[in-house]
């Protein structure tokens, strides 16, 4: 039986994928960051994605990553696949492969290094989407992919002619544009913010939920500007807000992305070793930074 798109919702973390000193996989590692955003009450998973360094993998990599968060999860939550390439053919064999392994579904980032028009787009993801089965959803990530979004109509389209293309993914940062997604896709259509500053304004403009790098990190606050958005506690859910984005806004001034997050979570114990290369570990004065803005937002920091 497929998997309900409709349970696709709240915070998803952009898992990381732990690696050891020397740059290669710690599959190992993956059960131990699984339970910690899920005993903090998580929605759901994304691996891998931006903050998962995909970019860095290869292809079978991707996969083996794929399959032990899979295997990690035991069912509990659903698990999101990224599968976005810069080729259509490469987005297809990825996809593929994510469903034969098992994702409940897929996210599928636009084309980086081109600039496709919205027909090209359009092209792209009918393509992927008429190889499989599962939910896909669209990823549109302009600050990492030369400024290149989808277009609400290009989205309703495709929405239109594949029931399985159920959602975006949008990390655009304007939320009138998010707006328009939602009014311009049909009921059911599952928009999640991609911003972390952004969730509970995502949210008011009807948003379904987040996918939010500090999800890794402080999985139980951005958990708690969800609940209580939906419970109609909205001060609450701005005040966790502002906690969120203490810690979002004060990531980039301590080293280049996507290692802070990596770090911080080695300050808290858990074992996710180093970015691959060329993105360097810290300083010992940039983790100390770091340490001290973990601690601002109320993360308990080993050692």
């Amino acid at each position: 039986m497929m998997f309900d798109s409709s349970q696709l919702r709240g915070v998803i973390p952009p898992l990381v994928t732990p690696m050891h000193t020397d740059g290669s996989l710690n599959l190992d590692a993956v059960p131990a960051l699984v339970e910690h955003v899920l005993s903090q009450g998580v929605h759901g998973i994304f691996t891998p994605g931006s903050q998962g360094e995909a970019f860095a993998l290869s292809a079978d990599e991707r996969i083996a990553v794929i399959e032990a968060v899979i295997a990690a999860v035991k069912g509990r939550v659903p698990v999101l696949a990224g599968t976005g390439a810069i080729t259509t053919a490469a987005a297809v064999v990825m996809s593929r492969r994510a469903q034969e392994v098992g994702a409940d579904a897929i996210s599928v980032i636009t084309p980086y290094f081109i600039t496709p028009s919205q027909d090209e787009l359009y092209a792209y993801y009918a393509e992927i989407a008429a190889a499989v089965s599962i939910p896909m959803l669209a990823y549109s990530n302009p600050m990492r992919t030369g400024g290149l979004r989808i277009a609400p109509a290009t989205l309703a389209r495709l929405a239109g002619d594949f029931p399985h293309f159920v959602g975006v993914k949008d990390s655009g940062g304007d939320l009138g544009e998010t707006a328009a997604m939602i009014r311009a896709c049909p009921d059911g259509f599952r928009v999640f913010v991609g911003r972390d500053t952004l969730v509970y304004g995502g949210l008011c403009y009807g948003t379904v939920g987040a996918v939010a790098l500090t999800a890794n990190v402080i999985p139980g606050l951005l958990v708690g500007v969800y609940e209580a958005f939906q419970a109609g506690d909205h001060a609450r859910a701005r005040e966790l807000q502002d906690k969120v984005t203490i810690l979002r806004e004060g990531l980039p001034a301590i080293g280049s992305y996507p290692v802070p997050v990596k770090e911080a979570l080695n300050l808290m114990g858990l074992p996710t070793g180093p970015t691959r290369r060329p993105i360097l570990p810290l300083s010992d004065e940039a983790r100390g930074r770091l340490r001290t803005l973990l601690q601002r937002v109320g993360v308990e920091v080993a050692g």
